[in-house]
Parts: C-alpha cells; structure tokens; sequence
C-alpha cells in the first residue's frame, strides 16, 4: 500500500496531469527541432548557435528539461510503487522502494542540474 510517505503528498489526479503537460511539451519541442531541421536541413554552427542563443528558445529548452524531469519522476514513481511492494517483495519493500526513489531524484537533479548549466552556462 502507498502511504503518505511514499507518495510525497501528491494525487492521482495531478500526477496524471503532469504527466499529459510534461508530455505535451516534449512534443511541442520534438516537433520544432524537426520542423526547424526540415526548414534548416544542414544548420551550419552559427544558425544553431544563434538558434540556442535566443531568449525565447532557452526558455522553450528549459521548460522541455524539467518537463523530461518531471515526466521521468512520475513514471519511475508509478513502476516502483506498483511492483515494489510489501506483496511482491515482503516486509522490507517500502524501505527498497524508498532507497530507489532517493536514488532517482539524485540522478534526476544531478541530470537537471547539469543540463541548466549547459543551457545557460551559469
């Protein structure tokens, strides 16, 4: 059963929200990239980089990144609270589910993180 630790105070609801919205961004972006590759079909370096160096741009790259954060949370959140279970596994499942969960938002902040930094070179 998932308990109020495990959920992090989240709903069904917001987390299948966040999953439609997430998703909806990293199509919008998926579909410029190749609309701008169709339009562009051998960018030369400074067409990327003057691309990449627009405010707009940055923003729409940002918002894909901690869309791809949040949709990657969400679904690691849903597989190992369906199959790390105190049925499946036995008594020591919420603690196995919770060093995962630990482990998965290091490697999502450290990507996220990383990925920021290359965007905006802070």
């Amino acid at each position: 059963m998932v308990t109020t630790v495990t959920n992090l105070g989240r709903s069904g609801l917001s987390d299948w929200l966040m999953q439609r919205l997430s998703a909806a961004v990293m199509t919008a972006y998926l579909l410029f990239i190749l609309g701008y590759f169709f339009i562009n079909p051998s960018p030369n370096y400074e067409q990327w980089v003057s691309l990449h160096s627009a405010l707009p741009m940055r923003l729409f790259s940002l918002l894909t990144i901690l869309s791809i954060a949040a949709h990657a949370w969400i679904g690691i959140w849903c597989v190992l609270t369906d199959y790390v279970t105190v049925r499946l596994i036995g008594p020591k499942a919420t603690a196995i589910r919770l060093f995962f969960q630990l482990i998965t938002i290091a490697i999502t902040l450290f990507y996220t993180i990383w990925a920021i930094d290359i965007l905006w070179g802070i």
